[in-house]
């Protein structure tokens, strides 16, 4: 008879080592047969940069149909411009391809060729990131499922309905809440490994266009749905990752 396993015994295995904070409203759990692989890393040079004009981002921020699912605009008048996309100097030393958060700063970069980077505002949970170091992008998914972990169902009994349940037979989780506009992972996940574990942190969407900048959840780092769609496309799974503060702004 093959064991039942609790997802909460799962997600103890997964993350062994990690802080308990890891167990955060961001945790979900990958299915393996919906996740994209994500294409080859392009170290050419970047194209021409835009003026980053107002016009500019009306049309990086405008609503989007993706996949089904029409994304609302993004009032990108009412964010702190040094939030918004941009590209600018990299300011992290580290190779092209690399995935860099300055939890210090709310600043995620994806380092370019030419001494470049594309920079994005990112919002963090209210203690910070406590994971950092090195680690990997290992899997990258386009409208995940919200898989809350039980002891968050335990403090907040209005996400019962979310309550998953691991199925040995088909080797995945039924429950959690069905991908979507009001989705806290947003329209895309890519999932922070180290050493072949899942860390239980990701880089996620979220419809929180207002929480960029600011450390308010329990979440990890979220980024507009629009910018997250962006970074999905420009960082293939196995991407390396560094989870670092304090880096030089620019």
């Amino acid at each position: 008879m093959i064991e039942h396993v609790s997802r909460r015994r799962f997600l103890g295995v997964a993350a062994a080592g990690a802080a308990s904070l890891a167990l955060s409203a961001c945790t979900s759990v990958p299915r393996r047969d919906t996740i994209g692989s994500g294409s080859a890393i392009s170290y050419a040079p970047p194209p021409p940069e835009p003026d980053y004009s107002p016009a500019y981002y009306q049309q990086a921020y405008a609503s989007v149909l993706d996949e089904g699912y029409q994304i609302p605009a993004v009032p990108f008048e009412r964010i702190n411009p040094r939030l918004l996309r941009r590209r600018v100097p990299d300011p992290t030393g580290e190779a092209p391809g690399t995935v860099v958060v300055d939890v210090g700063n709310h600043y995620l970069y994806v380092v370019e060729a030419g001494g470049r980077a594309m920079r994005y505002g990112v919002g963090l949970g209210r203690a910070g990131f406590e994971w950092s170091g090195r680690g990997e992008i290992d899997w990258k998914q386009t409208w995940p499922r919200w898989f809350p972990p039980d002891e968050m169902i335990d403090r907040q009994p209005e996400l019962e309905p979310y309550r998953a349940e691991y199925n040995p037979s088909t080797r995945s989780w039924d429950g959690g809440m069905q991908a979507g506009l009001g989705n806290p992972l947003g329209a895309r996940a890519l999932y922070i490994y180290q050493d072949g574990k899942d860390t239980l942190y990701r880089l996620h969407g979220s419809p929180e266009w207002w929480s960029i900048g600011l450390s308010v959840s329990s979440g990890c780092v979220r980024l507009i749905n629009q910018d997250v769609i962006d970074l999905y496309d420009r960082v293939p799974a196995k991407s390396p990752i560094l989870v670092t503060s304090g880096l030089a702004t620019v």
